[in-house]
């Protein structure tokens, strides 16, 4: 028996993160009929706090996504549904969309919010202090680790970076290089002028009680006392539809959009994480608010173009 259903929207945004949910605000307040697509798997539910965003600075994710949701409840063209989205296809002004409850939508745009995810470091011990202990961005956590003893896991090419800017919370700190790469002699002498260790063996296992960070130990037998981490992750994009619609990606996985969060693919926008390396939710909810303002108007201006009575927007 076929259970699928189908639904026309102005909009389908995938992803109920901050970039989403602030892109489903602006459309719900623009009277566009939106669909929110979210599977409930979002990359920061690892973390305890949310920081860094004016008026929600110390929620805990799950309590953001809730402050959102009852504010968009004012805008009752805006749904949301908690589904997978497996398929799209289609093209600008008519796409259908293909859930993994066997669901079919259909909407005039796309809006891909869908962050991204992390891939497996193979360091033993990480998800236990993941979001308690060790972090990825210093501008979210840094705070919570000020003046404490830190080691800083980044690839060679990146060390330096992260030594000058972790330096504004913490002088306490090393850089383990993981075994990723070599870094060139002149930074090992500028990282020695400022009394900085380099690690260049790969880490083998994290040491930690109830989610704190106690040890960090290489594969060559040394032992790091610690009580913080901040490290390079690595990343992939939340969805792999963006890319099989045809959206151009770059290496590391990040959605191509232009000033608008327009893709390559005519009539699909992505904003938030999945479009950006700034990993901050303040920065995702400013890029899907923008996004947003730039569906709309396209949709007000196709509008416009196609029909002679513009006096009535729905």
């Amino acid at each position: 028996m076929n259970t699928t259903t189908k639904s026309q929207f102005d909009v389908i945004i995938v992803g109920g993160g901050p970039a989403g949910l602030n892109a489903a605000l602006v459309l719900g307040r623009a009277r566009k009929h939106v669909l929110v697509l979210d599977n409930q798997k979002p990359r920061n539910w690892v973390t305890q706090e949310t920081h860094g965003f004016l008026t929600r600075d110390g929620v805990s994710p799950q309590q953001f996504r809730a402050y959102a949701a009852e504010e968009i409840k004012s805008y009752p063209s805006v749904q949301f549904t908690s589904d997978t989205v497996i398929e799209i296809n289609g093209q600008d002004g008519s796409f259908v969309v293909k859930t993994g409850e066997n669901k079919l939508y259909h909407a005039r745009k796309i809006l891909f919010a869908v962050g991204k995810r992390d891939l497996p470091l193979g360091i033993d011990g990480l998800p236990e202090v993941y979001g308690k202990s060790a972090f990825v961005c210093p501008y979210c956590d840094g705070w919570e680790l000020r003046d404490q003893k830190l080691v800083i896991i980044a690839s060679a090419d990146k060390v330096l970076h992260m030594a000058k800017l972790i330096a504004g919370w913490t002088k306490d700190y090393v850089l383990c290089t993981n075994g990723d790469g070599t870094l060139p002699k002149e930074q090992m002498l500028e990282l020695s002028r400022h009394g900085i260790q380099v690690y260049e063996a790969p880490v083998h296992s994290i040491a930690s009680e109830e989610g704190m960070v106690r040890t960090v130990e290489l594969n060559d037998g040394t032992v790091i006392p610690c009580s913080g981490i901040f490290f390079q992750p690595k990343l992939q994009t939340g969805s792999d539809v963006p890319k099989a619609l045809g959206c151009e990606v770059t290496d590391t996985g990040t959605i191509i959009v232009d000033a608008q969060g327009k893709t390559s693919v005519s009539g699909v926008f992505s904003a938030g994480d999945a479009a950006s390396e700034m990993y901050q939710a303040i920065a995702a909810a400013s890029l899907g608010a923008l996004t947003a303002v730039s569906i709309n108007n396209e949709l007000n201006f196709e509008r416009w173009d196609s029909s002679d009575d513009t006096r009535i927007i729905r």
